[in-house]
């Protein structure tokens, strides 16, 4: 169920009978058509354990089930808004993040200490972001929102990317990601926005980065 770029934060997308797509609550801006929107309590396809895991992570973002025949327009808050196309892969992206998505991808969580260990553990609790993070698997197209526009880096073998955290928006592929620091005189002052630790992804795959270091 592919999504039509209206703008840079809008997408509208096509619902066909017998099929879902969910969405974040609110993020509906207008539909044509016969189409019908419920509270989704079961996480999308990841069924009640991938549910329990996002509550524990504190990732239970509410989601509505959309289905019906008609078109839908998505926004939400004047967030820029990227589509991301996934052929069997797996986007790891965090809860609050999503904006859309096709109903056929199987949604899980992922625990982040699972993928650099220790570190990724630190990172979590550094960055302000879950422990767990969010997978979407599968065929299909998922709209995620960040600020300022999103870029998207290649991640090839041996050649790492280095991000910084609060720009960190979703990655793909099969990558390992891991907290360094960087800290020197320069870290110890100004705004402290963070610089002194930075997310280094590795791997085959590509990272997805916003235009600012402010979280949604």
């Amino acid at each position: 169920m592919p999504f039509r770029e209206i703008n840079s934060k809008m997408v509208e997308a096509t619902v066909i009978p017998g099929q879902k797509m969910f969405s974040q609550r609110g993020a509906m801006l207008a539909y044509r058509g016969e189409v019908s929107f419920t509270p989704n309590i079961q996480g999308g396809q990841g069924g009640v354990m991938s549910m329990i895991g996002r509550r524990m992570a504190n990732e239970a973002t509410p989601l509505m089930t959309v289905e019906g025949s008609g078109t839908v327009m998505f926004g939400h808050g004047g967030y820029h808004i990227q589509v991301i196309n996934l052929a069997g892969d797996t986007l790891y992206v965090e809860a609050d993040r999503l904006l859309a998505f096709d109903g056929t991808l199987q949604q899980g969580t992922m625990f982040m200490g699972s993928q650099g260990g220790v570190m990724g553990m630190v990172r979590g609790q550094v960055t302000g972001q879950g422990l767990f993070t969010t997978t979407l698997k599968g065929h299909g197209a998922v709209a995620v929102m960040a600020h300022g526009g999103v870029i998207e880096l290649p991640i090839t073998p041996g050649r790492e990317v280095h991000v910084d955290p609060q720009a960190y928006v979703a990655h793909h592929g099969d990558v390992r990601n891991k907290l360094s620091t960087a800290l020197g005189w320069r870290d110890m002052v100004g705004r402290g926005s963070g610089e002194a630790f930075q997310l280094e992804l590795s791997g085959s795959g590509a990272v997805y980065v916003q235009a600012s270091e402010e979280k949604l």
